[in-house]
C-alpha cells in the first residue's frame, strides 16, 4: 500500500519555501493541502462504509503531490514513493496557520534524501534530538528534528519504547503497517481534536500527535514485536531507558547494541508467526519493506558478527580448562584433565608452562613437569613423544636441522590479520611489554569469529608446526602466516602465548635439556609406563617406598635415561623403548649407533703444566697436539653411507665433498664394517705440508659445496674411535681405543693423519712438547689420562682431558667464548664501522644472555670492516626481552645473537654493571672481562654453545688472587676463634 505520509510530504516542500517565500507559493502549498484533506476524507469515508477492507491507496494524491514538487523545484529528481501510511489529517486551516511549526519526530533514510540540509524556516525553532537523538543525529548525516513543547503521557511512552532500539531496528518499525482498527481509532481522535479550540499549544500538541500517529513508529504492535524480540518486560525498559537517559552517547551505542537471548528469539519467531497469520496484508507489505528497508544493509551483519565474538567470550570464560599439575598429591587420571585414549589437549601443557614460568625452584619446576608427564603416559601414551619436543621447544633430534625461530615481522603479521590490529600497535606493545607471546595473548581480546574452532591438541599443534618449519620458496612466508593464522584463532586462554614464543624459538621458561630428562626420570619412576594394565597398579611408587629407596630407584633411573640419551640423543628411538620394554632396557635397545651424532666430550682448561702434573700424579697420561680447526664426527653405517657432524651436531656432509670422497682410500671393507670417527678438520697447505690458520678453513663454503669449486683444501686428524663394527668403545679406556684406531686405520699425507702424540710424565717434556705445538701451528696440548678414569665422557666437560693453550701462560688460562649483541658506532679512524662491541655469555639456566664486556681492541681494519658488513643485516630496533644489559651499556645498534666471537683477556672481575653470572658469585654483582682482545670467530658454535654462566664463575673463582684472597680470609678466621 504505497501512500505518501503527511510529515514527508511536508518535508518536501519545505526546500520551496526557503527558497520562495513568497505569498504565491503559500497560496499554492494551501491548494495542495485542502486537495490532501480532500482526498483523506474520502477514504475515511470508504472505511467507515466496509471496515473489514484494507485502506486504499491514494493514487490521485501521490499523483498530485509528484506534480506540485515538480512545479516547486523542476531541477529535483522524482523521489521514490515511501510506504507509510497516513493516519491523521486535521484541518486545512490549521495547516495553513501552522504548517511552519510541523514537528518532524524522526527522520528516516527516505527523508534524508529529499531534505536538503541548507534548507531552514525563519518561524521553525530546530534542535537536535536531547540524548539518544544527538547520537544518532551525529551518525545519520546530522539530521536534525524540530521539537514541540509538550507532549502526551502516551507519547512518553512510546518514544521510551523508539529509544530502546537500535538505529537499524528502528528504521524497520517505522516501516511497518498499521491495522484498520487503528484507522478507525485515529479517524474517531481526528474528530476530538477538530472540536479543540485553536490555540497555540493545542494546535502543536495536535499537530505532534498527527505526525506521531501517522509515523509508524508509534504502531503498537510492531513495538511490541520488536520490544519481545530483545526479551524485555515493559517494565524493564522503563527502567533501562532512565538509565540510558543518564549515559554518555557511547554508552548508549553500546547499550543498543546488545542482543538478545537464543529463547527469547524462538518465543518472539512464535509470536510473530501468530501476527503474520493474522494479518496477511501485513505479510505483504514486510515483504516490499524487506527489499526497500535499509536494514538489509551491511550493519546488521557487523552486529551479529559482534554477538557472536561475544558469545565466544562467554563461552571461553565459562569454559575454562581447569588443570594444576603442581597439586601436592597430585593423581594422574583424577586429576588430568582428559580422559582415556583422548589427545593431550594443548591447554593443559600451556598451563604446565604457565606453572612453571612462576617458578623458581629447579626442582618444582621438575616435579610439576613430571606430573603432566605422569598423566600423558597414562591416558595418552601416542602424545609422549611430541610432549617432550615442545617442551624443549624443537621439532626433532638436532641433527635434522629441523627449525622454527620465525622472524617477529612474520608473526607480527599473523597476530594483526588475525586481531585486526596494526602492525604498528602490535610493535608498540612488543617495545612496552619485551614478550611478543604476551602481546599476542593480550591481542585475543580483538579476535572475532563467527564459530569457535575445535581446541587445539598437543599432536596437531606439533604436526602444523612441523609443516611451517618445512615450508620454503618464494611464497613460503605467505604460507607460513596462513597456517600460524589457523592455530592462533583456535588458541584459549595461554595457547597464544606460548604458541607465539614456539614459533619464536623461544619458550623462555627456564626448561633446558636436563631438566627435561629428570622430569622424564620423575615420571617413569612415580608411573612405571610399561604396565598393561588400566588403570596401572603403580600409580604412585613413593607411597610404597621409604624416601631412601625411592631416590636410590629414582638415581638410578635417571642415569639410564641421560646415559642412553647421551649415546643415542634422539627421543624417536627412546621413548617407544620405555613403553613397549620398560626403562632398564634402555642400554640394550638404545645403544650408539651410526648416523645418530653424539655430543662430544670436552677438556677442562689449566693454566700451566705443574697444574697438569698435579691433577694426574701418579697417573699415566698422553699429550696431543691441539689443532686449530672444526670439530668432525665421521659416521660410516653398515652400508657404507658415510655422514659428518659438527661438535654441535650439524650435518656437515654436503660441506665436505672432498673428505667423504678420501675416505675410502683409508677404508679397509674387509676390517672395518662401520664406524665413528672423532676427528679434527683442519685447513691444509699442500706445497709446504704444513697446517693454516682456522681463519682460512673458514672461507669454505657451508653447505652444498662442489669439489670442483673448493679452493681450501683441509686434512683429517684422527684422534678418537668411538664406534667399531657394531660395538660401542666409549666405556672402553682411550689406550684401548687409540690402538684400535691405528690398527684399522692409515695415514695418507695431507690428506688423513693420526694426532702427534706424547706419552710422558717428566714436566720438562711436557714443556718442550707444548712449544713444538706451537711452532706447528697448533693452539696448544690435549692431556688426557690413558687407563684410569680414561672413558669418554659423552657431552661433557671432564677434568680427564685438559688443555694447555699458549696463551694460558698469559693470563686466565682460557679463551672465552661470546656473543655479540650491540654495536657502538665508530668515531674518527673508524668512522663508518663499528668502533666497538657489547658482549655476552649464555645462562642456559634462565634461558638469558647476560652482559660481561665492552671490547674494542684486536680488531684491524679489515675485521671491522667485515663485521659490521654482516652485523648491519641483524640489526634489531630494540634489545631482545631475553638480552639482561644494565641501561648504562645501551648501544647505538641491537643485534640478533647470531655470531660467538673468541675472545682473551687478562683476567675476570666483579662489576657493578655487568650481569654474567651474576647471584653466582655474588647476589648483586656480575662478571666481567678486564682488557678484553677480539680473537677470532666461532663459526663452529651455537650461540647456545658460548662460555656459560657458572663457567664464568668457576674461571673466576680458579684465579690465582682469588684463591690467595680466600686462604687469607680463611686464616682470619682462624686467628679471630683462636
Amino acid at each position: 500500500m504505497a501512500q505518501r505520509s503527511i510529515t514527508s510530504f511536508f518535508k518536501k516542500i519545505e526546500p520551496s519555501e526557503n527558497k520562495d517565500n513568497n505569498t504565491s507559493s503559500k497560496a499554492k502549498v494551501s491548494d495542495v493541502v485542502d486537495d490532501a484533506v480532500e482526498g483523506k476524507r474520502k477514504r475515511d469515508n470508504k472505511t467507515d462504509n466496509s471496515p473489514s477492507s484494507p485502506p486504499t491507496k491514494k493514487n490521485n494524491i501521490v499523483k498530485k503531490t509528484k506534480s506540485t514538487v515538480k512545479k516547486l523545484d523542476s531541477n529535483k529528481k522524482k523521489p521514490k514513493p515511501e510506504t507509510s501510511i497516513i493516519k491523521n489529517l486535521n484541518k486545512s486551516k490549521f495547516f495553513e496557520d501552522k504548517k511552519d511549526e510541523v514537528v518532524v519526530k524522526k527522520s528516516t533514510k527516505k527523508r534524508a534524501r529529499i531534505i536538503e540540509p541548507s534548507s531552514s524556516d525563519e518561524e521553525t525553532q530546530v534542535t537536535p534530538e536531547k540524548d539518544e537523538a544527538t547520537d544518532e543525529s551525529t551518525s545519520n548525516n546530522g539530521k536534525l528534528t524540530i521539537s514541540s513543547d509538550s507532549e502526551s503521557d502516551c507519547e512518553e511512552k512510546s518514544n521510551k519504547k523508539e529509544k530502546s532500539l537500535s538505529p537499524a531496528k528502528k528504521t524497520t518499525a517505522d516501516s511497518e503497517e498499521s491495522s484498520p482498527d487503528d484507522d478507525k481509532k485515529n479517524t474517531e481522535k481526528e474528530d476530538n481534536n477538530d472540536k479543540l479550540s485553536p490555540t497555540k499549544k493545542s494546535k502543536k500538541n495536535s499537530v505532534k500527535n498527527d505526525d506521531k500517529k501517522s509515523s509508524p513508529s508509534s504502531s503498537k504492535k510492531p513495538v511490541k514485536n520488536m520490544s519481545s524480540f530483545f526479551g524485555k518486560k515493559q517494565d524493564k525498559t522503563e527502567k533501562s531507558n532512565k538509565k540510558e537517559k543518564s549515559l554518555s552517547p557511547d554508552k548508549k551505542t553500546t547499550a543498543k547494541s546488545e542482543e538478545p537471548s537464543t529463547n527469547d528469539d524462538e518465543k518472539n519467531t512464535e509470536k510473530e508467526d501468530d501476527n503474520d497469520k493474522s494479518s496477511p496484508k501485513k505479510n505483504s507489505v514486510k515483504d516490499e519493506e524487506k527489499k526497500s528497508s535499509p536494514t538489509s544493509s551491511k550493519k546488521p551483519a557487523k552486529n551479529m558478527s559482534a554477538f557472536f565474538g561475544k558469545k565466544q567470550d562467554k563461552t571461553e570464560a565459562q569454559q575454562e580448562i581447569k588443570y594444576d599439575p603442581s597439586a601436592k598429591k597430585y593423581h594422574p587420571i583424577d586429576d588430568a584433565c582428559w580422559k582415556k585414549n583422548e589427545k593431550v589437549p594443548y591447554i593443559a601443557l600451556t598451563k604446565t608452562f604457565e606453572l612453571i614460568e612462576d617458578t623458581s625452584s629447579r626442582l618444582k619446576m621438575i616435579d610439576i613437569l613430571a606430573n603432566y608427564y605422569r598423566s600423558v603416559i597414562v591416558l595418552s601414551p601416542d602424545d609422549l613423544l611430541p610432549s617432550i619436543y615442545l617442551c624443549l621447544n624443537s621439532l626433532a633430534p638436532s641433527y635434522e636441522g629441523i627449525e622454527l625461530g620465525l622472524a617477529d615481522t612474520t608473526l607480527m603479521k599473523a597476530i594483526a590479520q588475525c586481531t585486526g590490529r596494526t602492525m604498528s600497535q602490535i610493535k608498540s606493545d612488543i617495545h612496552k611489554i619485551g614478550d611478543i607471546g604476551s602481546v599476542a595473548e593480550n591481542s585475543r581480546s580483538n579476535q572475532r569469529i563467527m564459530v569457535q574452532p575445535s581446541p587445539l591438541m598437543v599432536s596437531h599443534v606439533f604436526t602444523k608446526l612441523r609443516e611451517i618449519a618445512n615450508l620454503s620458496g618464494s611464497s613460503s612466508v605467505e604460507k607460513k602466516v596462513n597456517k600460524i593464522q589457523s592455530l592462533f584463532v583456535a588458541c584459549r586462554e595461554s595457547e597464544a602465548k606460548f604458541l607465539i614464543r614456539s614459533l619464536a624459538g623461544k619458550l623462555r621458561i627456564g626448561l633446558a635439556e636436563q631438566s627435561v630428562l629428570s622430569a622424564l626420570s620423575m615420571a617413569c619412576t612415580l608411573t612405571p609406563p610399561n604396565q598393561s594394565n588400566y588403570p596401572p597398579e603403580i600409580i604412585d611408587a613413593s607411597k610404597n617406598l621409604t624416601a631412601d629407596k625411592f631416590k636410590e630407584k629414582y638415581d638410578k633411573i635417571s642415569l639410564i635415561i641421560k646415559t642412553t640419551y647421551c649415546e643415542c640423543p634422539n627421543y624417536n628411538l627412546i621413548i617407544p623403548v620405555i613403553f613397549n620394554d620398560g626403562v632398564y632396557e634402555l642400554p640394550n635397545k638404545c645403544k650408539l649407533r651410526p648416523g645418530v651424532p653424539l655430543k662430544p666430550m670436552l677438556a677442562h682448561p689449566t693454566k700451566g703444566v705443574q697444574e697438569v702434573l698435579k691433577r694426574f700424579d701418579g697417573l699415566k697420561f698422553t699429550c696431543e697436539w691441539k689443532y686449530d680447526g672444526e670439530r668432525a664426527q665421521i659416521h660410516v653405517d653398515d652400508d657404507g653411507n658415510i655422514t659428518i657432524y659438527s661438535r654441535n651436531q650439524e650435518n656437515n656432509t654436503s660441506k665436505y665433498p672432498d673428505i667423504i670422497k678420501r675416505l675410502t682410500n683409508i677404508l679397509n671393507r674387509d676390517k672395518i664394517k662401520s664406524c665413528i670417527l672423532d676427528c679434527e678438520s683442519v685447513a691444509w697447505d699442500n706445497d709446504k705440508k704444513q697446517i693454516l690458520p682456522f681463519q682460512i678453513l673458514s672461507t669454505r663454503k657451508r653447505k652444498n659445496a662442489n669439489e670442483s669449486d673448493i679452493k681450501v683444501q683441509v686434512c683429517v686428524f684422527m684422534f678418537d674411535l668411538l664406534y667399531l663394527n657394531g660395538e660401542s668403545l666409549v666405556q672402553e679406556p682411550f689406550s684401548k681405543r687409540r690402538d684400535l684406531l691405528k690398527n684399522h686405520f692409515e695415514e695418507i699425507e695431507g690428506e688423513w693423519k693420526f694426532a702427534t702424540c706424547l706419552d710422558t710424565t717428566k714436566i720438562e717434556e711436557v714443556q718442550e712438547f707444548l712449544e713444538e705445538s706451537i711452532k706447528g701451528n697448533c693452539e696448544g696440548l690435549m692431556i688426557k689420562t690413558l687407563d684410569e678414569d680414561a672413558t669418554y665422557e659423552i657431552a661433557k666437560r671432564s677434568r680427564n682431558w685438559l688443555k694447555l693453550k699458549k696463551d694460558y701462560l698469559e693470563g686466565i688460562g682460557d679463551t672465552i667464548d661470546v656473543v655479540v649483541i650491540g654495536g657502538y658506532i665508530g668515531k674518527g679512524k673508524r668512522t663508518g664501522t663499528y668502533g666497538g662491541f657489547l658482549l655476552a655469555c649464555y645462562d642456559s639456566t634462565n634461558e638469558e644472555y647476560q652482559s660481561i664486556c665492552k671490547i674494542g681492541t684486536g680488531f684491524s681494519e679489515d675485521d671491522l670492516t667485515k663485521h659490521t658488513e654482516f652485523l648491519k643485516d641483524h640489526i634489531v630496533k630494540t634489545g631482545k626481552s631475553y638480552y639482561r644489559v644494565d641501561s648504562s651499556l645501551e648501544p647505538d645498534h641491537w643485534f640478533e645473537p647470531v655470531q660467538v666471537w673468541e675472545i682473551k683477556c687478562a683476567d675476570l672481575s666483579l662489576s657493578p654493571v655487568h650481569t654474567a653470572a651474576v647471584g653466582i658469585v655474588d647476589s648483586s654483582k656480575g662478571i666481567s672481562l678486564r682488557f678484553p682482545r677480539f680473537i677470532k670467530i666461532r663459526d663452529d658454535k651455537n650461540p647456545e654453545d658460548a662460555t656459560s654462566a657458572q663457567q664464568i664463575a668457576d674461571m673466576y673463582n680458579n684465579q690465582e688472587q682469588i684463591i690467595n684472597q680466600q686462604a687469607n680470609n680463611s686464616a682470619n678466621v682462624d686467628e679471630d676463634d683462636y
